[in-house]
């Protein structure tokens, strides 16, 4: 497997590998890891569809981009993950997936044409004193030590900030910032999570920079995640024949290994309650997903709080991994991210309101008709309350969020940075301790409803769904080299590691369909030696302009304290040019713009209240 980049090999149709049509696949976990790396088995490696099988533990598919409509407690959705252009290995994968949607489309084509037409912009990104406009909102409020901290930490070496919590390498006078708030409530890392991860998320996203005060770099499918991208893909894969055994508890992969040669030879599972297994080949792939974010995800109601189950059981993901890595250091210390679930774990929360006296409320924060149901956004991403004792970020986005959604309700997300000991501002218990009733009033509250409305509405207009996640940050906690397996570890012959916990590219960052789809491309790519090369992250850390862009959002306009005589220089260069545009030097020649890293307006075409 190589790393490439530009569209010569983007559009290059690789050959069929040799000897693929004597080899099978099996695929551990339903995620998107592992649907993806059955597509790329089928369309890049040529492999038949039947010759594939994916082992699920639950009834579907889908892990955390999920949705349903529960025949008893209605719709549910755990959350929902922020897209962008430069997700290289996910479009390369949707291109060639047809749209349930649109006709004669994939759904690459049908998601880019839903952003052009219906973009994404948020009108109050952050509110507080129940529902009131920050004055600030927008600006990034950095000092200049904290300027120096963030930058520095951009251009450290991953080596020096393993296993340091991000705490540790930057000062309180950076915690008061504007840009820590959008930031946390963007990616939901907390102080006590990774530097690392702080550093990678910093060089990966740097071309957002300008997006974090009104999301306006961010992208959402037309529907909830399932729908959208997990549901064509099944469809898909099931047209080429590939199997899904669903309700198998995969417990084991057992692995012959020597110093030269590592191979798979059995996978063992628990099905309806039977032990079984498959023995495999070397002509067998194996892939295995290890580890989840939403692996013991527990459901409240509205009258029930979720349970906090921080038990790992026979059957779970973490004792697969646990049971895998006991069988070589190489296979990566699943321990190091799931022992700590008092740092990895929050309440997230699916909000149906069920009539029209919630969504005013909705409307005056957002500035747009909730009930317009034209595929536009509503809030345009998360809002976050800044005064919160939970750090409360709730959102809603495109309607209808389901197909079949009523057209007099809204389906809106929440969750809590800090769910597990802070009570809150209005109910004074721990988010985890809340019932959804509950939840909805602290909701209501920091909305800025009348407090002698908050019960009444929380009783009767509206369904909420508290859900423990008790991994969902877990890969954000502090690790270092060899805490998680290569995607294909060295002297591999016929096996890989999928999913958020698999270490892929050095540049690439977890908690995004993308990266998760990246190392099923990496896995097939690599064991079938496909002859195409995989997109590289998008190089933005290496880019003067989003550097330049990202210097002036950061300095919130202001210009660099540059000597006259060297100003004057340096705008007969074309650096120099570069720095006008992006406001750091000299003037703008148009008098509208603050910078082109900073808009003033919505985008063209967006519609506002």
């Amino acid at each position: 497997m190589y790393y490439s980049n530009g569209n010569y090999e983007a559009f290059a149709r690789p050959r069929k590998p040799q000897g693929v049509d004597q080899k099978s696949a099996h695929l551990i976990g339903g995620g998107v890891a592992s649907l993806a790396a059955a597509a790329f088995l089928i369309r890049d490696g040529q492999m038949d569809g039947s010759r594939i099988t994916v082992y699920e533990a639950s009834s579907i598919t889908g892990g955390c981009l999920d949705g349903i409509k529960d025949p008893v407690e209605g719709y549910l959705f755990r959350g929902e993950r922020e897209m962008e252009d430069h997700y290289e290995c996910m479009w390369d994968l949707y291109r060639s997936i047809p749209s349930l949607n649109v006709e004669d489309a994939s759904v690459l084509d049908d998601f880019y044409r839903i952003n052009k037409d219906r973009p994404t912009y948020n009108m109050r990104r952050t509110t507080q004193n129940c529902g009131q406009p920050v004055e600030t909102d927008g600006k990034m409020l950095l000092s200049p030590r904290a300027q120096r901290e963030i930058m520095k930490l951009f251009f450290t070496r991953r080596e020096d900030l393993y296993d340091k919590r991000f705490d540790e390498v930057v000062g309180e006078e950076f915690f008061r910032s504007n840009f820590w708030v959008y930031w946390q409530s963007m990616f939901a890392i907390a102080p006590w999570h990774g530097a690392l991860e702080m550093k990678l998320y910093a060089n990966r996203f740097v071309h957002h920079f300008h997006g974090f005060s009104d999301l306006s770099t961010i992208k959402w499918t037309r529907y909830n995640q399932f729908d959208s991208l997990i549901r064509p893909l099944l469809v898909w894969l099931e047209k080429h024949g590939v199997t899904i055994q669903y309700d198998t508890q995969v417990t084991n992969v057992l692995f012959d290994i020597t110093p030269e040669r590592k191979v798979a030879r059995r996978i063992e599972w628990l099905r309806d309650g039977q032990r079984g297994g498959v023995d495999v080949t070397e002509n067998d792939l194996v892939l295995t997903t290890v580890g989840s974010p939403v692996e013991a995800t527990t459901w409240g109601n509205h009258h029930t709080p979720p349970v906090w189950n921080q038990e790992i059981g026979e059957g779970s993901i973490w004792a697969l991994w646990r049971n895998i890595a006991a069988q070589d250091p190489a296979f990566g210390r699943p321990d190091k991210f799931c022992t700590h679930t008092e740092k990895s774990s929050y309440v997230s929360a699916c909000i149906v309101t069920l009539d029209e006296k919630i969504p005013r409320y909705i409307q005056q924060i957002c500035g747009r008709d909730p009930f317009a149901f034209d595929g536009n956004v509503v809030t345009g991403g998360m809002v976050t309350v800044r005064d919160s004792n939970w750090f409360l970020q709730w959102n809603v986005e495109r309607e209808p969020h389901f197909p079949d959604q009523p057209h007099d309700q809204l389906m809106a997300h929440a969750y809590g940075a800090y769910s597990l000991d802070r009570p809150g501002n209005y109910v004074k218990k721990a988010m985890r301790e809340c019932t959804g009733e509950e939840i909805a009033q602290e909701w209501l509250y920091h909305m800025g409803v009348p407090n002698d409305e908050i019960e009444d509405l929380a009783a009767r207009s509206m369904v909420c769904h508290p859900c423990m996640m008790p991994y969902v940050t877990a890969f954000f906690l502090p690790r270092r080299a060899g805490d998680r397996p290569d995607v294909v570890p060295e002297h591999a012959v016929n096996f890989g590691f999928l999913g958020q916990f698999a270490e892929s590219s050095p540049r690439d960052v977890i908690f995004t369909v993308e990266y998760s789809i990246r190392t099923a491309m990496e896995a097939v790519y690599t064991l079938l030696d496909i002859e195409r090369g995989v997109p590289e992250p998008w190089g933005s850390q290496y880019d003067i302009r989003a550097l330049l862009n990202s210097m002036a959002v950061l300095r919130d306009g202001e210009k660099l304290p540059l000597p006259a005589p060297l100003v004057s220089l340096l705008e007969r260069a074309d650096i120099g040019e570069l720095l006008r545009q992006y406001g750091l030097i000299g003037q703008l020649d148009d008098p509208d713009l603050i910078t082109v890293a900073m808009r003033k307006a919505p985008p063209r075409g967006m519609t506002v209240l």
